[in-house]
């Protein structure tokens, strides 16, 4: 799609008059994305500012994706869970329209002011995960997934474990290894974080990068990937997030905050939640480390590498805790991985 014809469509789903909204008065920037393949675009003129999100051309799995942010979008928002507007949707195109937040994340906040200036943003958004986790499961529809419906076994198998050691053991550091020892030790672990109950709403990538600061309040974006899931899984995204690289002694004050306003919402046995707290709290970071590994290597973005050091440093952090006691090849792997990231 051209840019002129972007702001013509982009117009006629506004309402906005041809007159005061063309491709000669309207502003259109377009917007560098972090590991997706869609196209962002800020637009400004006639008064309005919208973000104007494209799947790729001729991307069936990403119209559908975009029709996921749609239904996610306005259901989160009903939901009162702080996401930006969605305004707009074309089905034809898979173009959606959406509030402009602004520039600030989350993650350039602590990056330049430190944990200390980030922290009563990092307590808002626990607090507000707790109630969108709670009451964005109420009335959410399975069918407006686009990649899957829940957060379970064959995922965690496929795209967390067996995804870090695929894109990051064997393709990006080209580690020799015990595979059926490692692989077991997945399967085991996968088995056990799958007993968290997976009723409520996960968005899987809750991270400093997703978090807008917009009038002095946080705003949750990138939740078309949203499912049915476990509470502590985003949590622990959060927390481990190798951008932000927050200390242990901060991870432990928002785990508290977290599960202060979890209660006022649910009743949840606090050291079962603990318990599987570190469970997806091991998924989530082999996750990370596989994407990262893949979107260094073969998506060519190399901003993304430079994140592999803290969150091999988690893994083995979370590796050596006594609840982590069964994963011994698990946590040599992470071991020799951060020995060859030291020679690359």
């Amino acid at each position: 799609m051209k840019p002129g014809q972007l702001v013509q469509l982009a117009g006629r789903l506004l309402d906005l008059s041809p007159r005061h909204w063309h491709a000669d008065t309207v502003e259109l920037v377009p917007l560098v994305p972090d590991g997706s393949s869609r196209r962002f675009y800020r637009l400004r003129g006639a008064g309005q500012e919208v973000i104007a999100i494209l799947p790729p051309e001729n991307d069936q799995s990403g119209r559908a994706e975009a029709r996921a942010f749609v239904h996610i979008g306005r259901h989160l928002q009903l939901c009162g869970a702080p996401t930006p507007e969605v305004l707009a949707f074309d089905e034809t195109t898979g173009l959606a329209l959406c509030e402009d937040l602004g520039g600030q994340r989350l993650h350039e906040l602590v990056r330049a002011g430190g944990q200390d200036a980030a922290l009563p943003f990092y307590e808002q958004a626990v607090r507000e995960l707790a109630r969108m986790q709670v009451r964005g499961a109420r009335g959410f529809d399975p069918d407006w997934c686009w990649d899957t419906p829940v957060y379970d076994r064959r995922l965690m198998l496929e795209r967390e474990s067996g995804y870090f050691l695929r894109a990051c053991c064997i393709d990006f550091f080209g580690l020799d290894f015990d595979r059926d020892r490692v692989e077991a030790e997945c399967r085991n672990l996968a088995e056990a974080a799958a007993h968290a109950p997976a009723h409520f709403f996960l968005h899987r990538d809750f991270q400093s990068r997703n978090i807008m600061i917009h009038r002095g309040q946080v705003r949750f974006i990138d939740f078309q990937g949203g499912r049915l899931g476990p509470l502590a899984y985003d949590l622990a995204s959060l927390l481990i997030d190798p951008y932000a690289a927050l200390d242990a002694a901060m991870q432990e004050h928002l785990l508290a905050v977290y599960l202060q306003a979890l209660e006022q919402e649910t009743d949840y046995d606090r050291e079962q939640f603990r318990q599987q707290y570190l469970l997806l709290a091991l998924q989530r970071n082999l996750q990370i480390l596989g994407a990262f590994a893949f979107l260094s290597r073969v998506k060519q973005k190399p901003f993304f590498a430079r994140f592999l050091a803290p969150a091999l440093d988690s893994l083995g952090g979370l590796l050596a805790k006594p609840g982590a006691a069964g994963y011994a090849g698990l946590s040599h792997l992470c071991q020799l991985c951060r020995q060859k990231l030291e020679y690359l």
